[in-house]
């Protein structure tokens, strides 16, 4: 990552924080990833060579902009999703900003919709930070666009745990899916799932 980008990030992340401290309706706010949790979202990217990446939950673009930059390195696709228009066009300002514009699909519409939408193992890597209370029913499509191996990312499993406990549940029944916790940010549930010896 270049000198530009990270004060960039830095930047935003800093104006993202101050922001959300005057917004009393959780709604409003830009909700960030922390950076630390953003760091690592951008290493497992290039760990595991994904170059197909679906965002969801795009916000005002601060996760995205370390997506954008690890896919470029793989020569990758990004697709981010989010319902807010406003947020999303404030999130195509910040990547044109960036000069990563041209790696990312800004799609403004619902995550299920998207999900629903995908092919079949579409995807090599999926960052699910969206309303919480629909992610059980996201499951089914989460499951079936990942491809063989792929890796489901979710933030804010341990700040809002009471709010996936339906939803790790469906995850730890599921014999194709394994997964970690890691407790850094506000909790990055790591999920991987299917393979070649599961059917």
């Amino acid at each position: 990552m270049d000198e530009k980008l990270t004060a960039m990030l830095q930047k935003l992340h800093s104006q993202g924080v101050a922001y959300d401290a005057g917004q009393p309706d959780r709604l409003d706010r830009l909700r960030n990833l922390e950076p630390e949790s953003a760091a690592l979202l951008s290493l497992l990217v290039r760990a595991t060579g994904a170059r197909n990446v679906l965002e969801l939950g795009t916000s005002n673009g601060y996760s995205t902009l370390w997506l954008a930059d690890a896919v470029r390195l793989a020569n990758g696709r990004l697709v981010s999703v989010e319902l807010d228009a406003d947020r999303s066009a404030q999130a195509a300002q910040n990547l044109d900003r960036a000069g990563l514009r041209d790696r990312v699909e800004l799609r403004n519409e619902d995550a299920r919709q998207a999900l629903r939408e995908s092919r079949d193992a579409e995807w090599d890597l999926i960052f699910l930070d969206a309303e919480r209370p629909e992610y059980p029913a996201y499951w089914p499509d989460l499951v079936r666009t990942l491809r063989p191996q792929g890796l489901l990312v979710v933030d804010n499993v341990l700040s809002h745990a009471d709010q996936v406990v339906e939803f790790r549940e469906l995850i730890q029944a599921d014999d194709r899916a394994t997964e970690a916790l890691v407790p850094i940010g506000a909790g990055l549930l790591l999920v991987v799932v299917g393979g070649a010896d599961i059917q």
